[in-house]
C-alpha cells in the first residue's frame, strides 16, 4: 500500500501565522510560540517560529517581526523551506489595514490580475486570512477595532525563487506572490500551476491578445516562438499537462480575450495524441496512448494492414511516429487534426469567432504536424 502524502501550507498561511505572532509581540504579549491560526475552513494549525523581533522606526512607530519556514508537505513546491515573514507596525487612526511588499515579495505591474498594477502581490485570500485572524486577536486582547496596522510581508531570497515561476511573465515583479484560498497545499495538486495558467489567460485579455499560444513544455514553446516571433510575451500560456484545466477556464463567461482572434496549442506527439484521444490530463502517469485506436485513425486515413499492425505494436508514441514517419504516412497531421475536433467540442459554447490551431513538434524541436480550423 502506497504512503498517503502529508499536506502542507501555502504562502498565505505561513504569511498570516507571522503576521498574528508580530500582532501579539506588538501589544506586549510576546511572541507565541508556536503560534495557532485559524484558516477558511475551520482548521487550526500551529506553525512554529523561526524568527522573532521588535523595535522602533525612524518615524518613532514601534514594530514587530516573526517569520516561519514553510512546510509544502509532500508537494514540490519552489517555495518548500522558504523564510516567510511579516512586519506589523501601527497606521493613523482611520487608515485601516493596509499591505506592503517587502523584500522578496512582487509587485502587480500589468492589468489582468485580481490586484491592481502598483499593489503588492498579497493575493486577496491570504489577504483576508491575515484580517480575521488579527480582528481575533484583538478580540482575545480587548483591543478596539477597526484595524489600523500596515502589514508587510517578505520572503527570503524571493526574488530569485520568482524567476522558476510565472511571475515574471505575468508582470509580478521583484518577488514572489503570496497565495492561497483555503491556506493548504494538496500534495501534486498543482493548484499553483493551475492558478497561474489563470491568471496566464487574464493577462492576456487584459492586455488585448490577439493570439494565445499554450504550450505543453519548453520544446514546443521554443517551436511555436520561432514560428510566430513578432507576438508579446503575453500571448504564450505554459499550460504543461492541464489542457484540461486551461480548456475549463476559457468556456467560463467572458473569460475568453474579446480581441483573440488566434488560439494554438503546441505540443509533442505523444501529448497531443492523448488530447486527440480525450485526455484531458496529459502526463504520462495519469494515462497513456491507446495504441490500437491510433492504429485505427491510421487505417481509416489510408495506412495498409502492415503499417497499422506496426502502430499497434509500438511501445511509445515516439515508436509510433517514428514508424509512420519511415512509411511517409502523415500520421502527426491525423492526430493534430483530432486533437483540434476534441478542442473544438470542449469549447462548443463559445460563440466567439477564432481560429483553432494545433501543432505537433518532435523532440528535435521541429514542427511536423500543423492543423487549423475556425471555431464558431
Amino acid at each position: 500500500m502506497s504512503e498517503k502524502l502529508r499536506p502542507g501550507w501555502t504562502t498565505g498561511a505561513c504569511a498570516t501565522a507571522a503576521a498574528k505572532a508580530a500582532f501579539y509581540a506588538l501589544h506586549g504579549q510576546g511572541f507565541p510560540d508556536p503560534v495557532t491560526i485559524r484558516l477558511p475552513k475551520g482548521q487550526s494549525p500551529s506553525f512554529p517560529l523561526a524568527l522573532m523581533g521588535q523595535g522602533y522606526g525612524e518615524d518613532h512607530r514601534p514594530w514587530a517581526r516573526a517569520a516561519v519556514h514553510k512546510d509544502a508537505g509532500d508537494d514540490p513546491d519552489v517555495t518548500h523551506g522558504a523564510l516567510i515573514w511579516a512586519e506589523i507596525s501601527p497606521n493613523a487612526k482611520g487608515q485601516g489595514l493596509t499591505f506592503m511588499a517587502g523584500a522578496g515579495v512582487g509587485t502587480v505591474t500589468l492589468p489582468g490580475l485580481p490586484l491592481a498594477v502598483g499593489e503588492p502581490a498579497i493575493n486577496p485570500g491570504p489577504r483576508a486570512q491575515i484580517q480575521d485572524n488579527l480582528l481575533a486577536t484583538c478580540h482575545d486582547l480587548g483591543l478596539v477595532s477597526p484595524l489600523d496596522y500596515a502589514v508587510t510581508l517578505g520572503i527570503e531570497n524571493g526574488e530569485a525563487l520568482a524567476q522558476k515561476t510565472w511571475n515574471p511573465r505575468l508582470g509580478i515583479l521583484g518577488g514572489l506572490s503570496i497565495l492561497g484560498t483555503t491556506g493548504i497545499v494538496t500534495p501534486y495538486s498543482c493548484a499553483a500551476w493551475i492558478h497561474s495558467i489563470h491568471r496566464g489567460v487574464d493577462v492576456a485579455k487584459a492586455t488585448a491578445q490577439e493570439h494565445l499560444i499554450a504550450c505543453t513544455g519548453s520544446t514546443s514553446e521554443k517551436a511555436s516562438r520561432q514560428l510566430y516571433p513578432t507576438l508579446s510575451e503575453h500571448a504564450w500560456i505554459d499550460m504543461g499537462d492541464f489542457v484540461g484545466g486551461f480548456l475549463k477556464y476559457l468556456r467560463q463567461k467572458d473569460k475568453i480575450p474579446p480581441s483573440l482572434k488566434r488560439l494554438t496549442f503546441a505540443g509533442g506527439f505523444a501529448k497531443i495524441t492523448k488530447l486527440a484521444q480525450g485526455h484531458k490530463d496529459l502526463h504520462s502517469s495519469r494515462g497513456h496512448i491507446n495504441m490500437a485506436a491510433l492504429a485505427q485513425l491510421a487505417a481509416a486515413c489510408g495506412a495498409d494492414d502492415t503499417l497499422s499492425a506496426q502502430i499497434t505494436q509500438a511501445l511509445t508514441g515516439k515508436q509510433a511516429l517514428d514508424i509512420a514517419q519511415a512509411a511517409l504516412f502523415p500520421l502527426a497531421e491525423q492526430s493534430a487534426a483530432q486533437a483540434l475536433q476534441q478542442i473544438e467540442a470542449l469549447l462548443s459554447r463559445q460563440q466567439q469567432p477564432l481560429i483553432l490551431e494545433v501543432l505537433i513538434v518532435d523532440r528535435q524541436g521541429t514542427i511536423v504536424a500543423r492543423q487549423e480550423k475556425p471555431l464558431g
